[in-house]
């Protein structure tokens, strides 16, 4: 069997749909940990879809986790430590360990706020992916 698991989070209008979190007190309508439907070990991430004025409601931090939110729709702000840091469609927000971190989408957002937040630790990634050689002698499996 291969190391691979696939799963479908649907069109971007479709996110708002889904019921899901953590734990119960995080659990909420547009939330869905998405590595749970697949076969990770270092790497997680959740799709998520706030409507215009709802927020986390509660700070976090990690320990061991960085985290990075991937903005795909709306508009809203990030609070980071003492900052808040606006965000939009195209942001990439890192944030390291120990950083404090809340997030919502703001009242005169066009849409709700939607984003991809992939979590990962454990070991340094290299700054030049080197466990992969490229194989160019197998064709492509797609027939055209």
């Amino acid at each position: 069997m291969s190391n691979y698991s696939v799963t479908n989070i649907g069109p971007l209008d479709s996110w708002r749909n889904h019921y899901g979190g953590f734990v119960p007190e995080t659990t909420r309508d547009g939330r869905r940990v998405v590595d749970h439907e697949l076969n990770t070990d270092i790497i997680g991430f959740t799709a998520t879809s706030y409507e215009p004025g709802e927020e986390a409601g509660y700070w976090h931090s990690h320990d061991e986790l960085e985290e990075v939110y991937v903005f795909l729709e709306g508009k809203g702000q990030m609070g980071l430590d003492g900052d808040v840091v606006d965000v939009s469609p195209g942001s990439v927000v890192h944030v390291g360990t120990g950083v404090m971190r809340t997030w919502r989408c703001t009242p005169d957002s066009p849409t709700n706020l939607k984003w991809l937040c992939i979590r990962a630790g454990q070991i340094p990634l290299p700054a030049i992916p080197d466990d992969a050689v490229p194989i160019r002698d197998i064709p492509m499996p797609w027939s055209d």
